[in-house]
């Protein structure tokens, strides 16, 4: 399982934009072959800083992912929102309690 984390950060102009993108895709993308789970999380202190959180059967699925069609629509639309530059990364899982 691979966790994939995305920081970003908007202009308190651009957050409802960015919200607004990620309703509309959002089925689409946890429907994604290989997506375990996809959740948006806010920085509680701060409503600008939004992270998703997804879930991903390997690594080859998150790849996949990202080089179809839908990443390329969706991905420079919220590119062009950001006020800072994102911050992914990726982790393995070694252990979960659920």
């Amino acid at each position: 399982m691979i966790i994939r984390w995305v920081h970003m950060e908007f202009p308190p102009e651009q957050r409802s934009a960015f919200l607004d993108l990620f309703e509309a895709h959002r089925e689409a993308i946890a429907s994604q072959p290989g997506c375990k789970g996809l959740e948006l999380v806010q920085n509680e202190d701060n409503q600008n800083k939004i992270s998703t959180l997804s879930h991903w059967k390997s690594t080859e699925a998150l790849n996949k992912y990202r080089a179809s069609a839908l990443f390329a629509q969706v991905w420079p639309a919220t590119k062009a929102l950001f006020s800072a530059p994102p911050q992914a990364q990726s982790f393995k899982q070694l252990w979960s309690c659920s």
